[in-house]
């Protein structure tokens, strides 16, 4: 079966929303925990204004403490060159840039128009180049905003194409705000994985509406082999109404898991992570089979 890239997003998407700042000590933890799991990347923080994120405050702090396990890369958001200079001093393997693919929720996210969001990337591309760090290009409500509504595909093939022409490694096309259906999915991935068979391409879906993991399924349909995941099920977009969390990272690996699909997480493992983070937190977490357990779990007959 083909092999699939699992890629932990909740110490950035998952926390950054969170009512409470969770200590410093406890993300390193949080983060060594989950690269002995086998993930194969991790967003670790975001190199934003502690103002705009004041649960990342922290972010130079937890970049240089965590322990690097070697075939785990360690990503970081960044909105602007100062961002990429913390980036580089703190020796990110990768930074990922974001750009609404929706010129109101770009505005809304960051105040700019997506034409002027790229102007800016052309500048962190420009004083990233020659140096190690790798950039991965998102684009944002690429399945559908929350304002404007349906989004032309036409408009995100071009988007995928100004990431690739400032030097974009990868992109990442992400359902912002769970408005993606399976069938959407399958047929523009399709489109992106023949237009450019070799770019590595990411998913990165919300489970607003309950057809996260459905999305997952079309996506691997249509030739993806990368998907974005968060611990529990936390994070959701702040500047979009009713949008809650990421699918759930422990729910994806087990289903694909049990699908005989090849994966390098170690689900037990995982699981114990996601458990303790609930506890952690102190609230119930919306990932189902650290409640329920595995499908492969049996008990005893009364």
């Amino acid at each position: 079966m083909n092999r699939i890239y699992i890629q932990e997003v909740a110490a950035r998407d998952g926390l950054q929303i969170e009512d409470q700042f969770v200590p410093t000590e406890d993300k390193v933890k949080l983060i060594n925990k989950l690269s002995e799991t086998g993930l194969d990347k991790i967003e670790v923080t975001s190199f934003v204004s502690p103002k705009a994120v004041p649960n990342l405050r922290d972010a130079e702090e937890v970049m240089t403490q965590i322990d690097r396990h070697p075939g785990v890369t360690y990503t970081t958001l960044i909105p602007n060159v100062k961002g990429a200079e913390r980036a580089l001093a703190c020796q990110a393997d990768e930074v990922n840039l974001v750009a609404s693919v929706s010129d109101t929720h770009n505005m809304k996210n960051v105040r700019r128009t997506t034409d002027e969001s790229f102007t800016n990337f052309e500048q962190i591309s420009s004083y990233l180049k020659g140096s190690k760090i790798q950039i991965n290009g998102t684009l944002a409500t690429t399945f559908g905003c929350p304002f404007e509504g349906e989004i032309d595909e036409h408009r995100v093939m071009t988007l995928i194409d100004r990431y690739i022409n400032i030097g974009a490694a990868g992109v990442t096309l992400a359902d912002t705000t769970g408005m993606a259906t399976p069938k959407q999915v399958y047929e523009l991935c399709r489109k992106v994985r023949r237009q450019w068979p070799d770019l590595p391409i990411t998913l990165h879906f919300h489970n607003t509406r309950g057809m996260g993991l459905a999305n997952v399924m079309e996506g691997i349909r249509a030739g993806i082999d990368r998907y974005d995941a968060s611990l529990g099920g936390l994070g959701g977009c702040p500047f979009a109404p009713g949008a809650t969390g990421n699918i759930c990272t422990e729910d994806l690996v087990h289903m694909l898991s049990f699908m005989d699909y090849e994966l390098n997480v170690d689900l037990d493992q995982l699981i114990a992570v996601s458990k303790d983070f609930e506890q952690q937190l102190g609230r119930e977490v919306p990932g189902q089979v650290m409640k329920a357990g595995k499908i492969s779990d049996l008990f005893p007959v009364d």
